[in-house]
């Protein structure tokens, strides 16, 4: 097999996504990952800030590819709405200087990367095959990995093998800068490996992110290499969010431009009269589907679907508008983990209310649907729409916002995707 021709950075802003992506993997053995993805979004974000006020003044290969599109500057009120939330619920809870000054910093590290990484990839000429080549890079350091991280449980090795003193900067946990060989499962007591993710189940949607993108990829061998890293992170996570993710975030965008075709609406047609003979045995089918991947973590399922009740109870009659500021401690009942934790949604409504959970439902809606119009018409829309989908699912089982430091290389796919998305709607000009 010849050797895979490389893709050459034509530009600072790519030669530093790519270099980046590159050292994924070295930058978690020294437990940096958390503090180099905010850093990026703010160093490639005022690049992006200058590139536009610069304009044709700028050097000719980091100008903007146009003006901002409305779905980012959807983005980006919506997480300065999420800002002003903070604030106006520690002013009402009492919370006190230092601690708004602290949640603002981590505002910075966190939601503000759900709007800077889009503005980026809106603005710098930043080419999707510098991501998708970047993505298959990791793929490669993973594989390669993969066997001394499989082995160390079985050769005695320690789950842990330090934590950084980068953890002085600070941030949701002591886990976030920690190197890990394994973990150890302790509903079974069976190893689960996290790869560069800070616990299991997010290690498994970031494998559908690298499966996303690994689709993406021109050259057969790091396509090869990017499905293969996917598919162990998945598999070898033994989360059952990865494994839906697995099938609906990647089948799924493609079976979208079907619904163009006569065919699929007739065989539609035909599959929903069916429903009126098999409707109740796929019903139960599906009751049963249900009840057996919540029982296949039972513990799991009890304290996120406790966690979630709380959240919502506390929400409705404390703090409906703003919410309460902050995370609160929870009780034995749900092993001592946040409320607020463990589910965006419940999550935002219990710390930002209200206003907090519409600052992020309406633009994550509106890029869904951008998505969603796109991959019916185009193969262009594939990978932004596996994107917002491992996003949502994602939301249903972790707080999204303290994961877009490893989320980044997908919100830039986004923020390129509305910028190639508005281009097409200038070069139609007004019907």
């Amino acid at each position: 097999m010849s050797r895979a021709p490389d893709i050459l950075p034509q530009n600072p802003a790519e030669a530093l996504v790519l270099k980046t992506l590159r050292l994924t993997w070295p930058f978690y053995f020294v437990g940096a990952l958390y503090v180099v993805g905010p850093v990026l979004a703010w160093v490639l974000g005022g690049l992006a800030a200058l590139s536009l006020y610069l304009g044709l003044a700028i050097r000719p290969d980091l100008r903007p590819r146009g003006p901002i599109p409305p779905v980012v500057w959807a983005w980006i009120a919506g997480m300065a709405v999420m800002l002003v939330a903070l604030w106006v619920g520690h002013l009402d809870w009492g919370l006190g200087l230092k601690q708004t000054i602290k949640s603002s910093i981590g505002w910075a590290k966190g939601w503000a990367l759900l709007a800077l990484f889009p503005f980026v990839g809106a603005v710098l000429p930043i080419r999707r095959e510098i991501l998708i080549r970047g993505q298959c890079h990791i793929g490669l350091w993973t594989l390669v990995l993969l066997p001394i991280l499989i082995a160390a449980p079985y050769a005695g090795l320690p789950e842990r093998i330090f934590t950084s003193p980068l953890k002085a900067v600070g941030g949701p946990g002591p886990e976030y800068f920690s190197v890990y060989f394994f973990t150890w499962d302790p509903a079974s007591w069976t190893p689960r490996w996290q790869f560069y993710a800070p616990w299991s189940p997010f290690a498994a949607l970031l494998g559908v992110v690298q499966v996303c993108f690994a689709l993406e990829e021109k050259n057969i061998r790091w396509r090869t290499i990017g499905l293969a890293a996917g598919a162990a992170m998945i598999l070898f996570s033994k989360s059952r969010m990865g494994l839906v993710g697995l099938v609906a975030c990647t089948v799924g965008p493609r079976l979208l431009p079907l619904m163009l075709r006569g065919w699929a609406w007739t065989a539609l047609a035909a599959a929903t009269a069916s429903l009126a003979v098999f409707g109740a045995a796929l019903a139960q089918a599906g009751k049963d589907a249900v009840a057996t991947f919540k029982g296949a973590r039972a513990d799991s399922t009890r304290v996120r679907e406790t966690l979630q009740r709380i959240a919502g109870e506390r929400w409705r009659n404390e703090a409906f508008w703003f919410g309460h500021g902050t995370v609160h401690p929870g009780p034995h009942l749900v092993e001592y983990m946040p409320i607020g934790s463990h589910h965006t949604w419940w999550g935002l409504l219990f710390v930002k209310g209200l206003v907090g959970m519409l600052a992020l439902l309406v633009p994550l809606l509106w890029q869904t649907l951008i998505a969603l119009v796109d991959a019916t018409r185009s193969k262009r829309g594939h990978l932004p729409l596996g994107i917002v989908m491992t996003m949502v699912l994602l939301s249903f089982g972790e707080n999204i916002e303290i994961e877009a430091y490893m989320l980044w290389p997908g919100l830039m796919i986004l923020g390129i995707h509305a910028s190639e998305v508005a281009s097409d709607r200038q070069a139609q000009g007004p019907a």
